[in-house]
C-alpha cells in the first residue's frame, strides 16, 4: 500500500476536485438568499442502520471549505448506528455548511455502505484466520476514500492501484508466454528499475500453483475461481512458502467455506462495487 502522506494526497485532491466540480464559480442558492453574515447549525441525521463511515473525511471536507467551520462528534468512524442517531452538529457560516453538504452527504452515504458490508464479511470470517481484502474495482476518482470505508468497516486494503505492488493476471501471464516467463521478467524489471515491489501472480489451476512455487520471490498466490477442494489442495500445496488469496465471485453464502480451507485472505470486488448508500441527511437545526 502506498505512504500515509501520499494516501492523504489523494484525499486532499478528491475533496478539491469535488469542491470544484459541485460549487464552480459560486453557490449561487445560497447567495442569492443568505446573508454571508449568517450563522447557522446542523445534524447529521441517520435515516438507516450499519456502520457509520466517512466522519473525519466529513472534518477534512468542512475545513476545506471554511475553517471558521466547528465540528462536535457524537459518533464516530466504525461505530454501529441506527435510524434517528446523530452523527455530528457543524456550526458556523450558513453559505459554507450548505457549500460543503453535498460532498458531505455523497462520500458519508458511499462510504458507510461499504464500511456495513465490509464488517458483514468480517464477521462472516470470524472464527477463521482470514481476513477480507478489497480490490481495484473502486469508483473513478473516489479509490482512497472507498478504500479508507473498507479499513474502517475492518477490512484490509489490497495494493492501492496499479504503481505500489506488482500483480501477475492470466492475461500478464498470456502475454509474457506463462507464469515462468512472466515472473522472471518481472524480477528483471524489478531490479533493473531499482523498484522493490511486492509481487502476486494468479493461478488459474493446480498446475500454475506448482510452476509458481518453482520460482522464488514470489510474496502472494492468488488461486483465482478454484472450488473448495483444489483450494484446500492449492492451499496444502503453497504451504508456508508464501500467502494466499481466494478470489473470483465469493458471496457471503461461499465465503466461509472458502476461509475454511486455510487461505490467508479473500478478496472480493463487491466490497466497493455492490453497495447501496446508507441513506443519511444533514438538516439545518
Amino acid at each position: 500500500m502506498i505512504s500515509e502522506e501520499q494516501f492523504q494526497k489523494e484525499i486532499d485532491l478528491i475533496i478539491s476536485n469535488a469542491i470544484r466540480e459541485d460549487v464552480g464559480d459560486g453557490d449561487h442558492s445560497s447567495l442569492a438568499c443568505i446573508p454571508a453574515t449568517a450563522k447557522g447549525k446542523a445534524k447529521l441525521l441517520v435515516k438507516d442502520q450499519g456502520i457509520i463511515a466517512g466522519v473525519e473525511f466529513a472534518k477534512q471536507v468542512f475545513a476545506y471549505v471554511d475553517k471558521g467551520l466547528q465540528v462536535e462528534t457524537l459518533i464516530n468512524d466504525g461505530e454501529t448506528v441506527k435510524q434517528g442517531d446523530i452523527v455530528f452538529y457543524v456550526t458556523g457560516s450558513s453559505q459554507s455548511i450548505l457549500k460543503a453538504e453535498r460532498l458531505v452527504l455523497n462520500a458519508m452515504q458511499r462510504m458507510s455502505a461499504i464500511a456495513t458490508k465490509t464488517n458483514f464479511f468480517v464477521k462472516l470470517l470470524e472464527g477463521t484466520s482470514t481476513k477480507i481484502l478489497d480490490t481495484r474495482k473502486t469508483t473513478p476518482g473516489l479509490r482512497a476514500a472507498e478504500k479508507w470505508a473498507v479499513k474502517i468497516g475492518g477490512g484490509e486494503n489490497h495494493r492501492f492501484a496499479l504503481y505500489d505492488m506488482i500483480m501477475l493476471k492470466d492475461n500478464h501471464i498470456d502475454f509474457a508466454g506463462g507464469v515462468t516467463k512472466a515472473i522472471e521478467k518481472t524480477k528483471e524489471y524489478l531490479k533493473e528499475s531499482g523498484r522493490d515491489l511486492k509481487i502476486i501472480v494468479e493461478a488459474r489451476d493446480l498446475d500454475e500453483i506448482k510452476e509458481i512455487l518453482k520460482t522464488d520471490g514470489v510474496y502472494r498466490i492468488l488461486i483465482d475461481n478454484f472450488n473448495y477442494e483444489d483450494t484446500r489442495t492449492a492451499v496444502a500445496l503453497i504451504g508456508d512458502k508464501c500467502l494466499t488469496e481466494s478470489s473470483g465471485g465469493i458471496n457471503e453464502k461461499t465465503i466461509r467455506d472458502y476461509a475454511e480451507c486455510g487461505v490467508n485472505y479473500i478478496s472480493s470486488g463487491a466490497l466497493t462495487h455492490s453497495v447501496y448508500n446508507m441513506d443519511l441527511s444533514l438538516k439545518a437545526v
